[in-house]
């Protein structure tokens, strides 16, 4: 019992540690080969933060722990919106001024409800992963074509580039971007079969199913890198990479770390996830666009809209540890 928590405390480090660290060498390698900071801030950054879910969700759908890979991808995003944005917005209240996340509010909401039509009839096949990685394709191939749009002619950045801009990474040497991306993703994978086993291992100690692990401990620590990322950029005054990381993060758990998990191992998804947790997490990514979207002013998540996020992450997560009635599923 103690090790498995002490492996569970050290797989959470190790993992926020060396998540950092494989975007800071992304981030500097595509820096080195001329990428323009806002492509590098949409995909390197905006999905690399999400490295950690797609490796422990792999890695638990690779050793027959389906529950716990479904549980991860979902429950990441549940805590995005509910914990992430909302402490954020409780930090501080947060200003979205970006045009191109306006863009991108309907496209999360997009690769949700993809996400929930695939396993709808409680089953994930191979094929429906390649189909949902197919999905994330082509969303990455959108978000570059959107960021080198209006290179070259005298329209003013987007303030989101301009906030990617001041984050990137100082220069550094190729040789040594190199080393800590390959060093960054041998330390993620590590971290995180340590974390599966370790979260799998508690789950049979105290008779609780893998998928509520996976929605609450496992989300939660694979959620730390946004988490880092969304305060600090709210704490700088970059409200738009706060809520951007977010929304990144949330479109390539539902594409690419699904994606990933049916490849390696077709499953049966629990019924639970389905009637429980898919809804809830369809209502905080409305919440979001209803909240934040805006055509034309500048859109404010406030502080009592980040105190109603979070409270509804907490009661969630009661209502997972029994301390809430639970509805009668379908």
């Amino acid at each position: 019992m103690t090790l498995l928590i002490a492996g569970l405390l050290a797989g959470f480090l190790l993992l926020a540690w060396s998540a950092d660290r494989f975007v800071f060498g992304a981030a500097a390698t595509a820096r080195n080969l001329g990428v323009s900071p806002l492509v590098i801030g949409l995909t390197v950054v905006g999905f690399g933060t999400s490295a950690p879910e797609l490796l422990v969700s792999a890695v638990a759908a690779w050793q027959g722990n389906p529950g716990l890979a479904l549980g991860n991808a979902v429950g990441s995003n549940i805590a995005n919106i509910g914990l992430v944005l909302g402490a954020a917005a409780l930090v501080r209240p947060l200003a979205v001024r970006s045009g191109i996340l306006r863009r991108e509010y309907p496209l999360m909401l997009a690769t949700v409800l993809a996400a929930y039509a695939v396993l709808a009839d409680g089953r994930l096949t191979r094929l429906e992963g390649v189909a949902l990685l197919a999905g994330l394709a082509l969303l990455i191939g959108w978000t570059v074509r959107m960021g080198l749009r209006g290179r070259g002619d005298h329209r003013p950045a987007d303030v989101l580039e301009r906030e990617y801009r001041a984050e990137l990474p100082p220069p550094v040497a190729t040789r040594s971007a190199l080393f800590w991306l390959a060093a960054g993703l041998l330390l993620l994978l590590a971290s995180s079969k340590l974390l599966v086993w370790s979260a799998t291992g508690l789950a049979r100690h105290f008779g609780v199913s893998e998928l509520v692990i996976g929605l609450t401990i496992v989300a939660f620590g694979t959620s730390l890198p946004e988490v880092a990322t969304s305060v600090a950029g709210t704490l700088k005054g970059e409200d738009d990479i706060a809520v951007g990381n977010v929304v990144g993060s949330n479109m390539f758990n539902m594409l690419g770390v699904i994606g990933v998990a049916g490849i390696l191992a077709p499953v049966q998804v629990a019924a639970d996830l389905l009637w429980r947790d898919f809804p809830l997490m369809l209502a905080l990514t409305l919440g979001l666009l209803v909240t934040a979207w805006r055509r034309r002013a500048t859109a404010r998540i406030n502080r009592w809209q980040g105190g109603l996020l979070v409270g509804a992450y907490l009661a969630y997560l009661a209502l997972l540890g029994g301390l809430l009635p639970v509805p009668a599923g379908p």
